[in-house]
């Protein structure tokens, strides 16, 4: 009796709908929640048959599954480890899984159903789907406005190197071109990033592959798209003269703990960012702001020309007379004819193929760490790696 009680107390609290039926198709028992399911009371469904909670063309064919089965053992009852449809009484359907199981009791054999509600997951799925194509068309907008105004930029570039009042003309065009980025789009796109990942973080319990594929193409075009904006503004302020370094004392080994942990998020799969520091002294004086940039553009360069499943080595360093810094990867190297152009602004080395870039990072951090009293030197070898190193006299 204790035993008979539990089940009973089971089945009544059950979140999922349980259905039994006879061998005819009748409706022998039905839970409070699939009651609530299907919009029935328990008196209007007791001894009909179960086809009155199917829509067509599942109601029609019901009988004959359970024909079929009473006669062949083939067991194609409507439902088994499938989602189907059901019938409410107002008419209205609805998506559920449903899972069958056959029953011995009391010399008879009977069929259990357990119907899980799916319409909140669907809904969902729906809203996801949805996000996702708007994300892409923002994106899209987003990219051919900023390739528009690239390509307007240039073509003012060219046409103001006529003369010098064309220079001057070209000064104000960019001065509000770096306004216009500023505003228009630094928060959309960090919006559209954090949409993005929004979306990754929701569509988990679904694992859907096409979800995850077009939000890290989004992802994707939205590093891209900043890393081209802040190219572009950082260029901007060098060559009008706006930038000027601010020094203050720091701990560089915490600072740069800092930016291995942010750059490890953005690695590739399997590529691990090791930092070291060597010496006793852990204080330095730069300019916080101008030694980040250069870090993250290094850092970020060596993700990028490197493969999955390598190591990055970052290593500070601070003597008696200097501080240096060090990034050295594994990857595919700057050809020796490319060397000598490496920091001109805007020149990419021949075997960067597809690889995304504006060719002005070299260059940017080259006048940053000028700006701070330091020195650039590197080393590379084809498909053995490239290391930086930037040094600072105390």
């Amino acid at each position: 009796m204790e035993e008979s009680r539990l089940l009973n107390a089971i089945i009544e609290n059950a979140i999922d709908g349980i259905i039994t039926i006879d061998l005819h198709g009748l409706i022998e028992s039905v839970n409070p929640a699939g009651l609530k399911l299907f919009g029935y009371n328990l008196e209007e469904v007791i001894g009909r048959n179960i086809n009155v909670l199917m829509p067509e063309p599942d109601k029609s064919a019901h009988d004959g599954y359970l024909d079929r089965y009473k006669h062949t053992g083939e067991k194609r009852i409507i439902g088994i480890g499938r989602e189907v449809r059901g019938l409410r009484k107002d008419g209205s359907t609805f998506p559920f899984r449903l899972a069958v199981s056959e029953v011995q009791y009391e010399e008879r054999k009977i069929y259990t159903g357990f119907v899980h509600d799916l319409s909140k997951e669907k809904e969902a799925e729906e809203r996801l789907r949805e996000y996702a194509v708007e994300l892409e068309e923002l994106v899209e907008e987003r990219t051919r406005s900023l390739k528009k105004t690239v390509v307007a930029l240039k073509e003012a570039k060219e046409e103001v190197s006529i003369s010098l009042v064309k220079e001057k003309e070209l000064n104000q065009l960019k001065s509000r071109f770096v306004s216009m980025a500023s505003h228009e789009f630094r928060t959309p796109l960090s919006s559209v990033q954090l949409s993005a990942s929004l979306i990754e973080k929701y569509a988990q319990p679904f694992d859907n592959q096409n979800i995850k594929k077009h939000v890290g193409k989004i992802k994707n075009a939205v590093g891209n798209l900043t890393t081209i904006l802040n190219d572009f503004l950082s260029l901007e302020r060098l060559e009008a003269g706006n930038v000027e370094p601010t020094f203050s004392t720091f701990d560089l080994v915490k600072f740069s703990e800092e930016i291995t942990e942010e750059m490890q998020m953005i690695a590739k799969q399997d590529q691990n960012i090791i930092y070291q520091h060597t010496g006793l002294q852990s204080v330095t004086t730069l300019d916080q702001n101008l030694l980040r940039n250069c870090m993250i553009n290094l850092i970020s360069n060596a993700i990028k020309y490197s493969g999955e499943h390598t190591f990055i080595e970052f290593n500070t360093e601070i003597n008696d007379s200097q501080c240096i810094v060090t990034v050295k990867d594994n990857g595919i190297g700057i050809p020796e004819t490319d060397q000598v152009h490496l920091f001109q602004p805007f020149f990419r080395a021949h075997n960067t193929g597809n690889i995304p870039g504006t060719g002005l990072g070299l260059n940017i951090v080259l006048r940053y760490v000028t700006l701070m009293n330091g020195k650039v030197h590197f080393e590379s070898m084809i498909n053995q790696g490239t290391t930086f190193i930037l040094s600072f006299s105390k």
